[in-house]
């Protein structure tokens, strides 16, 4: 049940040198293992006419620098354009094209307590080879979701706008909820009762023709694909708003798909065991994963630059 396990590759970047996959181990009593103390991103590249090509890497590599600087753990040795240029290069080096890259920023072995300040700042850069998220029966027919029992954190608890690692035990519990009463996915609240997104992708619905998705209320990440959907839906011609939405608009929507690095544009065909619209994936919603797919795989004129070409 879930994913897959990871398929190894040959290499892995960590601070300034590769070392083979299974070389790249950290102590069981570093920090980033004891108290989830590392930032992190996932990132896509695709194969194009013109080799791979990863999409949005600056926009990626600026909210991983953002996220080490609110955890106070920005990586002393390497600089955005540093990690930008090792996530090109640990493509190549692992002879990768439709692949998921990681990097990350952690607090190593050294100090045993709360304060993480003596704990060493190592960064790594992994990549491997990664289909789609919720299965290619999802990306074509749709999936099955809940609304979870369990919600996102209030505004100034966790740093929500942080992509960290020991914030996703929060995602484990909903998806692992989810996953155990038969539905492929969970979407999850925010303390005062609205829809927040999903465990590991920010979500949109469609009424009447109209693409709506919650607003960032402080309890849900800033999601780089769900700002590069909303330009592509306005470049289709298709009408977005960024409102409140309640739990109950979820069971009366046209339309509802997931967007992300991993689940790209991903319909959602039913929520707690309610059809969403005819109970399949969406004629707006399909229209959006075509679109989105040919500019990943620069089909299309990607106006807006989003693809950085591996060898370029």
């Amino acid at each position: 049940m879930g994913s897959p396990n990871l398929e190894a590759v040959d290499w892995i970047w960590h601070d300034g040198e590769f070392v083979s996959w299974n070389d790249a181990q950290i102590h069981v009593l570093a920090t980033a293992v004891q108290f989830g103390t590392s930032v992190f991103e996932g990132i896509r590249a695709y194969d194009t006419p013109n080799g791979p090509a990863i999409f949005r890497l600056d926009a990626h590599i600026r909210r991983l620098f953002d996220s080490a600087r609110i955890y106070r753990m920005e990586p002393p040795n390497f600089t955005p354009d540093d990690i930008a240029a090792v996530a090109k290069e640990i493509v190549l080096k692992n002879d990768l094209s439709n692949c998921y890259i990681r990097p990350m920023v952690l607090r190593g072995y050294g100090a045993p307590g709360l304060n993480p300040l003596n704990s060493p700042i190592e960064t790594y850069v992994a990549a491997w080879p990664w289909g789609a998220y919720l299965g290619e029966d999802g990306l074509a027919a749709g999936v099955d979701v809940c609304v979870t029992s369990w919600q996102r954190a209030h505004p100034n608890t966790f740093p929500a706008r942080a992509k960290a690692g020991g914030q996703y035990v929060n995602a484990q519990l909903m998806k692992m909820e989810a996953l155990l009463n038969g539905f492929v996915d969970a979407i999850a609240l925010g303390p005062g009762g609205l829809v927040s997104e999903g465990t590991g992708m920010n979500i949109f619905l469609v009424r009447e023709g109209v693409i709506i998705t919650p607003v960032l209320d402080g309890t849900s990440l800033v999601g780089i694909t769900r700002n590069a959907v909303i330009q592509m839906a306005k470049d289709l011609g298709y009408e977005v708003q960024s409102e409140p939405v309640p739990r109950e608009s979820l069971y009366t929507a046209d339309e509802i798909f997931f967007t992300g690095t991993a689940a790209e544009v991903t319909p959602v065909r039913s929520v707690d065991h309610i059809p969403v619209g005819e109970g399949k994936a969406g004629p707006i919603t399909l229209s959006l994963q075509k679109y989105f797919m040919e500019t990943v795989r620069a089909e299309n004129e990607d106006s807006h630059g989003y693809l950085t070409y591996v060898t370029g």
